[in-house]
């Protein structure tokens, strides 16, 4: 059967500059795979996980939670929390705009719940925040005007567990 072939240490930067490319394009695969490629030559470059990660996310859709474990599991490999906690929130409010796209009958709730959860880390990432880096606060300011645009609200009924007799 076919091998794949690894690339070299100093092709890295060409091939990330290439995979940003390919999610620019609209062909997250593409930016997957050269991610890969990377992730095998150099496994904690933080720059081809992000990438990795976001191309997950470009993938999203209601019927795969494929790549949403897969992104969820680049989490860790992040070097410290602002990173860990800006991306989790990149992941949920992702699924949020996947859930808006589906005929799903509750996909107004749990759309609120997933951008909900993203605004939740993106606080969380606010307080750890660099310097100059408002990136949380931006993303966190989006998730607001989709709940604002689409009329999104909690969940009013709660489950009640019934008695037994």
């Amino acid at each position: 059967m076919f091998q794949l072939k690894p690339i070299k240490n100093e092709s890295i930067p060409l091939a990330l500059e290439k995979a940003e490319r390919y999610r620019l394009l609209k062909e997250p695969w593409m930016a997957e795979s050269i991610c890969l490629d990377i992730l095998d030559v150099d496994p904690s470059n933080p720059k081809a996980i992000i990438t990795l990660l976001l191309a997950n996310t470009d993938q999203f859709n209601a019927s795969s939670m494929i790549n949403v474990t897969q992104a969820r599991q680049l989490l860790n490999k992040l070097p410290d929390e602002y990173s860990r906690e800006y991306y989790s929130g990149i992941i949920c409010e992702r699924q949020g705009h996947s859930v808006l796209s589906t005929s799903n009958p509750e996909r107004e709730f749990i759309a609120y719940e997933y951008l909900t959860d993203a605004m939740e880390h993106y606080e969380k990432a606010e307080r750890e925040r660099p310097s100059g880096n408002d990136d949380s606060i931006l993303r966190w300011n989006t998730c607001v005007r989709i709940i604002k645009q689409h009329n999104l609200t909690p969940r009013t009924e709660q489950y009640v567990e019934q008695q037994l007799e």
